[in-house]
């Protein structure tokens, strides 16, 4: 099938869920039940909607950079900072040696994977962003920080993901191209390729939001051993109908991809999660088209820019109807 259709993380969290998990009444057993239920109903909402590729929408994590934190020997909470669209998060010192309190992500897995009828794929923070986001105090230096995070965090809980069943894992890399030096970016790529080291599973990293800083990730690419990149595009994109460079101005960096001899799957941003518009389905087609005309439609998977967490659930839930709908266009054009 041409254009699989997958989601890159995280939906709102239903209100009555916050609700109830704040209320000091309720039992922590009849919380993790009411997490249950949404990861159920986000599971089978994803699916319905049309998605090849499902996750339960992040809903048992509190953010994607303090949730893991959370689990992590080492890291004491300094306050909260401003991230995108006025959320918040809460900022930790690293203090001592990292240790992994135990793998935070291996129950809710499980939950997916019983009860989720589509491919299931994991989405997780990857170390170069949680040492980023982090006040260092303890490690020498930042590379030294960033392979800690690697070697003792997150490489573990892949290897254990991998032998209950998980076979496609993302890794969450959005600070990765902020800092496009040569020797950021070699320390990231290190790090990355040391978290899937001789691990059997599918990999794809996920950057967002980066400006012209894939031109940053360009030289290293291929040297990142995973299979795919999830990458923003249509934040950057116009909202007019067409194939001309200029209409797609949001993908043409593309063509750098191709000039790099870059071989691996592209995860299509095709959504704009910034903004409540609704794209409509053959603008969707449109920025599949062009971008397949490029790179090849064998090698491209759709997905929004990034998580939808910040938009209404109604919202997300049209715009992934619409993506979904707009792929159906794009296979057409290549029957």
């Amino acid at each position: 099938m041409l254009f699989p259709c997958q989601e890159i993380g995280s939906l709102r969290k239903p209100t009555w869920l916050l609700d109830y998990v704040k209320h000091s009444r309720v039992s922590e057993e009849d919380k993790e039940r009411a997490r249950n239920d949404a990861a159920y109903l986000n599971i089978k909402l994803l699916e319905d909607i049309g998605l090849d590729i499902v996750y339960d929408g992040e809903v048992r994590r509190v953010e994607m950079y303090e949730y893991p934190i959370r689990y992590v020997r080492g890291f004491i909470f300094a306050g909260e900072v401003r991230s995108f669209d006025n959320k918040y998060y809460k900022k930790a010192r690293c203090v001592t040696d990292v240790v992994l309190k135990n793998n935070y992500h291996l129950n809710e897995f499980l939950f997916v994977k019983a009860n989720a009828k589509k491919e299931v794929k994991i989405p997780i923070t990857g170390p170069y962003t949680l040492a980023d986001w982090s006040y260092n105090e303890f490690y020498n230096n930042k590379e030294e920080f960033v392979m800690s995070i690697a070697k003792k965090i997150i490489r573990p809980i892949v290897i254990e993901l991998v032998k209950h069943g998980a076979r496609i894992i993302q890794i969450d890399e959005p600070a990765m191209t902020t800092h496009p030096s040569a020797s950021e970016m070699r320390v990231a790529v290190d790090a990355i390729n040391e978290c899937v080291r001789d691990i059997d599973a599918k990999f794809i990293v996920h950057i967002c939001y980066s400006g012209n800083e894939y031109r940053a990730l360009l030289p290293y690419a291929m040297d990142i051993n995973v299979q795919q990149f999830a990458l923003e595009f249509a934040n950057r994109d116009t909202w007019n109908l067409g194939l001309d460079d200029d209409t797609r101005r949001g993908y043409r960096v593309l063509r750098e991809f191709k000039e790099y001899g870059y071989k691996k799957e592209i995860g299509l941003g095709v959504i704009d999660v910034h903004v409540d518009d609704v794209e409509s389905p053959e603008l969707v087609r449109d920025r599949i088209v062009y971008a397949a005309n490029l790179i090849g439609a064998e090698n491209i998977y759709v997905n929004p820019d990034c998580g939808l967490r910040t938009r209404s659930r109604s919202v997300a839930i049209e715009k992934l109807k619409v993506m979904v709908k707009g792929t159906e266009l794009a296979r057409k054009v290549f029957e």
